[in-house]
C-alpha cells in the first residue's frame, strides 16, 4: 500500500530539510510512498499545527516543530502506530 507522505511549513530550509530526510528515510526502507509538500497556512491549521515543520504520515501527525535525524525517522515510518515526536 502506498504511504503518503505531507511536509507542511512555509518552504523554510528547515522544512526542506524534512522533506529530503523523510524521503531519504522512506526510500531506505523501500517503501511505496507519495511526498507532498504543503505550504497554505489554512490547510495547515486542519492539522492543528502551531509549529513547523510538520510531517504527516498517512493522515497521522509524527513530527512537529523539529527535523528528525533520517535514521529516527526510519523508525517513525517502519512503526506507523508511534506517537509523534
Amino acid at each position: 500500500m502506498k504511504r503518503k507522505l505531507q511536509v507542511l511549513g512555509p518552504g523554510c530550509v528547515k522544512c526542506r530539510m524534512l522533506a529530503d530526510h523523510a524521503e531519504r528515510a522512506a526510500r531506505e526502507l523501500g517503501l511505496d510512498f507519495e511526498l507532498e509538500k504543503i505550504t497554505d497556512f489554512d490547510e495547515m491549521l486542519r492539522f492543528g499545527l502551531l509549529a513547523t515543520p510538520a510531517l504527516v504520515v498517512d493522515g497521522a501527525v509524527k513530527v512537529v516543530g523539529h527535523v528528525p535525524s533520517t535514521p529516527r525517522l526510519r523508525e517513525l515510518l517502519a512503526a506507523p502506530g508511534e506517537e509523534r515526536s
